[in-house]
């Protein structure tokens, strides 16, 4: 075989000084001369796992292995790279290496010196069976493997390497070098945690014949939007580093590495230099964070009995205790058979039951802890028919365990007008008995209340949640119809009943003087009042008072069903449905688009004046609504409506962070010297290509947080803290993602910066959680999803409360395994 001499003469420099203990000569890479078997051999006769240390060593060690026709400047960047790499930082970081391109090194006896055996440069058929052998039952025993680009070939005809590797490189592809952004997915990872979140390189890429992610856990994707892939592009998923843990050892990727500048790199040799920490046993990662199987997710009530809503409603929202208990509320659909009365002159008429179910994870059971009489149960049909209104949302008291309070958002049937065609919403304050799981509806305290349109259907938001400061948020749909303008806007002025407008959401949503279509932020106080906190987007006094609603944290908003609030940041994160419009126009501005923002202060979300990134409607108005006026100005609005009574002049619209119509994620388009989108399909930008767009109902949900402290077994791992999960009702195609945002513009509508997909771990399809209504975290540390089941406003068989679970086990090594600098344990196979 080959040999390339200066290679082998740069590795034995590099080997020889390192395990002297001294930095090694400077060296160019034209450096030349020696060979491989001048390198110092160690005694293995004492060491019976890979990498235990001889009496006095305090170093891992690290064998480089590459083929004898590898790249010359690729490989002699590499080698330099990893031996600089594994004598900087602390000393209980720091690595000795052996490089060499021998497979005659491959052997249990040799294999025992090292903690990691990098493959560099590796590409073909390259060890006999029995050196196979040997390097299987290396890592069976403990040992880790980083694999570098070309590594991805080696082997080819092993299924035992492909397992190890987690992928192989796709026919065709890119051919050379492109600057690219890389996705860096996992910010825990000593590979990944100190790198940018969007990373910038010149590199050349793989496509993967079969995608590996959920397989294997991918720490960072290159996005392909920012360079060519070529034929076999692997879309939005497109994995470019990844590890796992591997038949008792550790293994660890990247397509990345296939230049040599790329081992000048500081951030690229940071990557490299974490990949080896966790390989070698320096330090602990969690590898098995995304990979699909570590999650088992639980169906916990069982369908309802024939006509009794006895196990769970119709789901409309939950709310976790600290203690376990998930307390779930139904909006006041009953089963398919239940009766439902339309006739407005029928006192029953709307008549639903708004119910509270409580599962208690000590048990499994669930408990009916009680109904309220709600205006809200109209079934299906056209918009004159169907209603949305009921029981919408639930908020515990952040001292629910020690008082029983908790908060509901609702629309009582004793106070609609069945004349006028109106109602009133409500939020009240409960009291449950802790004891037997019973609301007390006697109890209740009426903090907040404004009237509602129900003449026609739809659009009452429904979420509530509580910041650190004890602020209650509530978030409230427009009250307006989905007809009347064609699935744009939403701004027809003239269809009204008794003079109430319901086709104008400019009555609602962009009206400073309306509750509807809002979030609100309340504190409520102990003698169940409230007061509003400073930071609002109102005072109510502006213009004199009469004009504005202190109350109103954000305007703008449509149908917003689900909100929650990072209890690290106190940041806002809200989801709302958009209007029906199926693609753009040219006449009337953007196709439906729903929505997801991140909202870190007060501010006006756009409805409906302007949707996604401030992209304006076309206004209409009396007499002929049907005829265009001039597009909505989204940094100086006005509300000309005549259905308006607050304030004419708006606070400006701000930029949302996700949007996603039929054609798929955040459209955009080029725009004219006064900011006007062209709204032409062809010339349509989609700029988050992860999302699909389709039949689509957004649904927020949490930001999920790790309890370090907490020792639940179920919690999901660090690797999700700070990531944002968003879905969608409908599972299809459409979003079921956790988003990485940059804390830096966040606030700002800026576009998240990575996306993993949640479909196989909340399973979607059947059998699994079709229709998605709500999901938070518990105490515990797992996830708790509402499935709403096949029907419309009724509860069904599928209505459910499911359990997600982690049971992956801890971060690998484990502590009792980790090399120090003074004791070595053995990688014995777990």
């Amino acid at each position: 075989m080959r040999r390339r001499a200066h290679v082998l003469a740069l590795a034995a420099t590099i080997t020889a000084s390192l395990l002297a203990g001294a930095p090694a000569n400077a060296r160019t890479d034209n450096d030349v001369g020696g060979s491989s078997e001048q390198r110092p051999e160690h005694s293995s006769e004492q060491r019976s796992e890979p990498g235990q240390q001889p009496p006095g060593s305090e170093e891992a060690r690290v064998l480089v292995f590459h083929g004898a026709d590898a790249p010359e400047d690729v490989t002699g960047a590499a080698v330099t790279a990893i031996g600089e790499i594994g004598r900087e930082g602390p000393a209980e970081r720091r690595f000795t290496t052996e490089v060499t391109d021998d497979p005659g090194t491959f052997t249990t006896k040799k294999l025992k010196k090292f903690n990691a055996v990098v493959f560099l440069s590796a590409d073909g058929d390259l060890l006999s069976d029995a050196q196979e052998e040997a390097f299987t039952g290396y890592i069976a025993s403990g040992g880790g493997f980083v694999g570098l680009h070309d590594a991805a070939r080696v082997e080819p005809g092993s299924d035992w390497f492909t397992g190890l590797i987690g992928g192989r490189p796709a026919e065709g592809g890119p051919t050379g070098p492109q600057k690219a952004t890389v996705e860096v997915g996992d910010r825990v990872h000593p590979a990944t945690r100190n790198l940018p979140l969007e990373w910038a390189r010149n590199d050349t890429w793989f496509n993967w014949k079969r995608n590996p992610s959920g397989k294997v856990h991918t720490v960072a994707r290159v996005r392909e939007s920012t360079y060519d892939p070529g034929e076999g592009a692997n879309g939005w998923d497109h994995p470019v580093s990844w590890c796992r843990d591997y038949e008792g050892g550790r293994s660890f990727y990247t397509g990345m590495g296939g230049t040599a500048a790329s081992f000048r790199e500081s951030n690229f040799r940071q990557h490299l230099g974490g990949a080896l920490q966790w390989t070698t046993r320096l330090a602990r990662a969690d590898c098995k964070a995304t990979i699909t199987a570590n999650y088992k997710a639980t169906r916990v009530t069982e369908p309802n009995q024939p006509d009794q809503l006895d196990q769970i409603g119709e789901p409309h929202g939950l709310a976790v205790a600290d203690d376990g208990r998930v307390v779930s509320i139904g909006r006041g659909g009953g089963m398919a058979s239940s009766p439902v009365v339309t006739d407005w002159n029928d006192p029953k008429m709307g008549l639903g039951f708004g119910t509270l179910h409580v599962w208690d994870p000590k048990t499994g059971e669930v408990t009916k802890a009680g109904t309220l009489d709600v205006f809200g149960n109209k079934g299906g049909g056209d918009e004159l028919i169907k209603n949305e209104e009921g029981l919408l949302g639930i908020a515990l008291d952040p001292d629910f365990l020690s008082n029983g309070l908790l908060y509901l958002h609702w629309t009582p049937h004793a106070k609609i007008d069945r004349t006028a065609h109106m109602a009133e919403r409500r939020v009240s304050r409960f009291k449950m008995n802790l004891t037997t799981n019973k609301l007390d509806t006697a109890s209740e305290k009426v903090l907040l209340s404004w009237p509602v349109q129900i003449h026609s259907c739809c659009h009452a938001g429904g979420g509530m949640a509580w910041d650190s400061k004890g602020n209650l948020y509530i978030a409230t749909g427009d009250n307006n119809s989905s007809q009347f303008s064609d699935g744009y806007s939403g701004n027809n002025p003239e269809p009204d009943f008794g003079g109430v407008s319901f086709a104008d959401a400019r009555r609602t949503a962009g009206n400073t003087n309306n509750l509807n279509g809002k979030i609100l932020r309340i504190h409520p106080e102990t003698d169940g009042t409230y007061t509003v906190p400073a930071g609002n987007l109102f005072t109510g006094k502006e213009e004199g008072g009469g004009k504005t609603r202190a109350e109103i944290y954000v305007m703008g908003v449509r149908n917003p069903a689900r909100i929650s609030v990072d209890p690290e940041t106190d940041w806002l994160y809200a989801g709302w449905v958009g209007p029906d419009a199926g693609e753009p126009s040219t006449t009337w501005g953007p196709a439906k688009y729903d929505t997801f923002a991140v909202i870190t202060s007060a501010g006006n979300q756009g409805w409906p004046y302007c949707m996604g990134n401030r992209q304006p409607y076309r206004d209409r108005n009396l007499p002929d609504p049907a005829k265009p006026l001039d597009w909505y100005d989204c940094g100086d609005l006005r509300n000309d409506s005549p259905n308006n009574d607050g304030l004419v002049k708006l606070p400006p619209a701000r930029d949302n962070n996700v949007w996603y119509s039929p054609q798929g994620g955040a459209p955009d388009f080029p725009r004219n010297a006064d900011g006007v989108p062209s709204y032409k399909l062809d010339e349509q930008q989609l700029r988050l290509p992860w999302l699909k767009g389709g039949g689509q109902a957004a649904m927020t949900g949490p930001v999920y947080r790790f309890d370090e402290a907490s020792n639940s077994k179920v919690k999901w791992p660090s690797y999700w803290d700070g990531k944002w999960f968003i879905g969608d009702f409908y599972d299809g195609d459409q979003p079921r993602n956790a988003l990485l945002m940059d804390p830096s513009n966040a606030g700002g509508g800026g576009l998240p910066v990575h996306a993993e997909s949640l479909d196989s771990i909340v399973p979607a399809g059947d059998g699994g959680i079709r229709n998605l209504m709500d999901w938070k975290f518990g105490a515990d540390g797992a996830l708790y999803v509402q499935d709403y089941g096949r029907g419309f406003f009724t509860a069904d068989g599928e209505s459910a409360l499911w359990r997600v679970t982690y049971e992956g086990g801890p971060p690998t090594p484990l502590a009792s395994e980790t090399l120090g600098r003074q004791h070595s344990a053995g990688g014995g196979k777990r």
